[in-house]
């Protein structure tokens, strides 16, 4: 008989709710920081090798028609070409350590006829949140040294735009070689490169990310925690629930009682009507007496 609370739809939505979200840190939450650790060792591993390494010419670590990854990105390439300004899309809504800023992309041909779009780097919106005016590519066949990045994502997958509020400047919410293609009608190859210091048509380089760890492999414990935290809870108060005097079975039985407890209508109205004729005797026996 106590094992009746088992199949109380409360009790039931209660497991279920358990054992989902233990589910969820087993199965996603911990594995997804996981992954991220995974992915931060990677990045700083290719960007501390990159510190030392001499950058090679592009097509030697990205052969045309290759698509950077994480085994490519943030290596060091020099690339040989003409900038083509006419093409320019700004970045916008972009933080550097902290602070707005825009970013300007540049398509760029190179000998070789390929076309790359090079991020010559950010620069701080002036007084009234616009771009403020900045130096255009040089002219003429240049070598760059820039990083090998990948494309991002723009889950909308917005076009660059240009309105009253960009001053006809070409505008976009990404960084993505895809979203110049469009804009500019050229082939641009897949990824984009980040302007070292001191190149050709660099502006305000973009700082590397920190060589850092994060908190990525504390919180995958912390989730796991937090499964087993639940199922133990759980089985415990399942335990106490199965001993008499389980919270459960105490409220069963003040309900019981309640119920016992609560009169109807009727009794109520007999009650009513014994205590008013029992008041009319009272008044009327003195009455008698005289």
């Amino acid at each position: 008989m106590r094992l009746k609370f088992l199949l109380r739809p409360s009790w039931l939505a209660l497991v279920v709710g358990v054992l989902a979200f233990a589910f969820a840190c087993f199965t996603l939450l911990s594995p997804w920081q996981f992954n991220r650790n995974d992915e931060r060792e990677v990045q700083n591993k290719a960007i501390e090798a990159s510190l030392t390494a001499e950058p090679r010419p592009l097509n030697d670590v990205l052969p045309p028609g290759a698509v950077p990854d994480s085994r490519t990105e943030w290596a060091r390439v020099s690339i040989t070409g003409t900038y083509l300004p006419e093409q320019e899309v700004v970045a916008r809504l972009r933080t550097v350590q902290g602070q707005p800023a825009f970013e300007v992309l540049t398509p760029f041909r190179t000998t070789d006829n390929q076309v790359v779009l090079v991020d010559r780097g950010y620069l701080p919106p002036d007084s009234r949140t616009e771009v403020p005016p900045y130096a255009a590519p040089p002219t003429g066949t240049v070598t760059v040294v820039a990083r090998i990045r990948q494309d991002e994502t723009d889950p909308k997958n917005r076009d660059a735009f240009a309105d009253a509020s960009t001053h006809g400047k070409l505008q976009s919410y990404v960084v993505d070689s895809k979203v110049v293609a469009r804009s500019s009608g050229l082939d641009i190859r897949s990824g984009y490169f980040q302007l070292d210091d001191a190149q050709p048509g660099v502006l305000n380089p973009l700082p590397l990310p920190q060589l850092e760890a994060g908190p990525f492999f504390s919180y995958a414990l912390q989730w796991i925690a937090f499964g087993i935290m639940a199922i133990a809870g759980l089985v415990y108060f399942t335990a106490r629930e199965m001993k008499p005097g389980g919270v459960l079975n105490e409220m069963a039985q003040r309900e019981k009682n309640k119920r016992r407890k609560r009169k109807s209508v009727a009794e109520i109205l007999a009650e009513d009507e014994v205590t008013g004729n029992e008041a009319a005797d009272r008044e009327q026996q003195p009455a008698q007496r005289n």
